[in-house]
């Protein structure tokens, strides 16, 4: 019997998966709009990277534009988990709008660090990808004192003094062991260098992040559930790579090349802090009509992590 199992074709499902604190308070925030104020409420920007919210929450009356000159005066309008520069909160808030920030306190907190550290006098190195929104609404606390880069080329590239006061921050969706590496090349080419007390990658980036590498060297193939604009999501396959798994993207199930199942035995199943439990119960479903029926959950740990919603428009 114990043979059997270990020949079985097999799913382990890396827990935890799914909504962070962070997006369930997007989603939550949108959701409780619509029912007080009635649709259309409008959002600067995609609440979350996932095409299913995007798509159940333009069904009942969101809608989601690339601009707040686009929402109509006296509208809803609400600002992404993401966040937004400083302009764009002073454009919105000079308008006749009802403006609900929907920003998730941990990029919040990124903010915070570097408008302090920019009053401070330090020039601030962001670990980050460029044209993320995240990365840009974090740009524009200080866009004068802030480098954006991503290599240690980038790093070593940069018109900045070695003995020059510094300070770093990142985007909170990096892969963990990737920021760790930039951080280290920072710290060895500028003398005076600060950074945050903890890392500014966010606990669920973390957790799955973990999940998916406890997992992943006893996995023939990962696919992690997730928009090819989810950040955290993409992460999670470079993590599962660096395991030397191979490892796929799976924005929607019938987007599951069955071609990649090919001397699969063990599947790895997990998923980004934004994609919702219907996308990852879609893709076990798909597993199972290939054949991977037998699906064993490995917890590594349990989030309680819950945040307070944003203020309301009096």
């Amino acid at each position: 019997m114990a043979e059997e199992r270990r020949n079985a074709r097999r799913v382990l499902l890396a827990m935890p998966l799914g909504f962070c604190a962070g997006v369930e308070r997007a989603v939550e925030t949108v959701e409780r709009a619509l029912g007080e104020y009635g649709a259309p409420v409008y959002v600067r920007g995609q609440i979350v990277h996932s095409e299913q919210v995007l798509e159940d929450l333009s069904g009942r009356g969101a809608v989601f534009v690339d601009s707040e000159e686009e929402v109509p005066d006296g509208a809803v309008c609400i600002l992404s988990a993401h966040g937004v520069a400083p302009e764009v909160r002073r454009r919105v808030t000079a308008r006749d709008l009802r403006v609900i920030d929907a920003t998730c306190p941990l990029v919040a907190k990124v903010h915070v660090e570097v408008r302090r550290y920019a009053r401070a006098g330090r020039t601030v190195v962001l670990i980050g990808r460029r044209g993320h929104e995240e990365v840009e609404g974090t740009v524009g606390e200080a866009p004068e004192y802030t480098h954006v880069v991503m290599s240690e080329e980038e790093i070593d590239a940069l018109p900045i003094a070695p003995d020059a006061p510094v300070a770093y921050a990142m985007q909170t969706t990096l892969a963990v062991d990737d920021a760790a590496r930039l951080v280290a090349r920072l710290r060895e080419r500028f003398s005076d260098l600060i950074g945050p007390g903890k890392d500014d990658i966010c606990y669920a980036s973390q957790n799955r992040q973990a999940a998916v590498k406890a997992i992943a060297r006893e996995c023939d193939l990962v696919l992690v559930a997730g928009a090819r604009n989810s950040s955290n999501s993409n992460r999670l396959v470079d993590v599962a790579r660096a395991q030397g798994t191979a490892a796929h993207l799976v924005p929607d199930a019938p987007e599951l090349d069955s071609a990649w199942l090919e001397r699969a035995r063990v599947v790895g199943v997990g998923a980004g802090a934004s994609a919702p439990q219907r996308l990852v119960d879609a893709i076990l479903r798909r597993l199972a009509e290939l054949g991977y029926e037998d699906v064993e959950e490995r917890e590594l740990m349990r989030e309680t992590v819950t945040f307070r919603a944003p203020r309301w428009p009096s």
